[in-house]
């Protein structure tokens, strides 16, 4: 399938490195963060679960579960983890957080992180670099595809997340361009003078246009 936002993630079990899961159980009424890596035993990989595990109680925070996917083996997941945990060594305690074994391909094809015909070809039968975040509901929030060479970036993972979880409970904002949380929000144009006032009473800005259109409103009147 096409992993679609606003679609509902499909379930599955899969096996990982901290026991069998059932997917849609195990996210229960949290955030997750689900995303794949071409190969165990790869550099950029090694930082990106890294930094990731090393700011796990980030989103924990935020309500959010991880669990990565590869089509390696279990056992080269466990051995794997064992390097990570090596090179970053600021990960504090167990590594925290489940990799899912994918030997098959079967849940990087449901799951669109490798193409259905790529499957059965050792050449190229790795998944892609791709990041979800799926809500409580399990619906796609945010889909993220790297290229093997660019590792991601976590500050911008969790800036995400919060832009999300902060449009979700005021539900007439958006984020403007490189916002972090305390920074201006921007007054959906669909919400009326009058409504701005009253949600906003502690202050908005409002920005004049060439076009003499009022479409640019911003306030920072809202809690994280």
């Amino acid at each position: 399938m096409r992993m679609r936002l606003g679609a509902t993630v499909p379930d599955f079990k899969a096996p990982t490195t901290k026991g069998p899961i059932s997917f849609h159980n195990w996210i229960g009424d949290s955030w997750c963060m689900l995303f794949s890596h071409p190969a165990d035993f790869t550099p950029v990989c090694t930082t990106e679960l890294g930094r990731i595990a090393v700011h796990k109680h980030e989103f924990e925070k935020r309500n959010v579960k991880i669990v990565a996917l590869s089509c390696d083996k279990l056992q080269d997941h466990t051995d794997w983890v064992n390097d990570i945990k090596s090179y970053c060594r600021d990960i504090p305690g167990d590594f925290p957080y489940p990799i899912i074994s994918d030997e098959k391909r079967e849940l990087a094809v449901l799951l669109d992180m490798l193409d259905a015909e790529d499957a059965e070809n050792p050449d190229k039968a790795m998944t892609v670099r791709a990041m979800y975040i799926i809500d409580p509901q399990k619906k796609l929030r945010l889909s993220m595809i790297y290229p093997t060479s660019t590792g991601r970036n976590v500050d911008e993972i969790l800036r995400v997340v919060d832009s999300l979880q902060l449009t979700d409970r005021l539900k007439v904002v958006a984020t403007p361009a490189n916002w972090v949380p305390g920074e201006k929000v921007m007054i959906l144009p669909t919400v009326s003078e009058d409504e701005a006032n009253q949600l906003f009473p502690n202050g908005i800005d409002r920005v004049s246009m060439p076009s003499e259109k009022n479409y640019v409103r911003t306030t920072t009147d809202y809690k994280m």
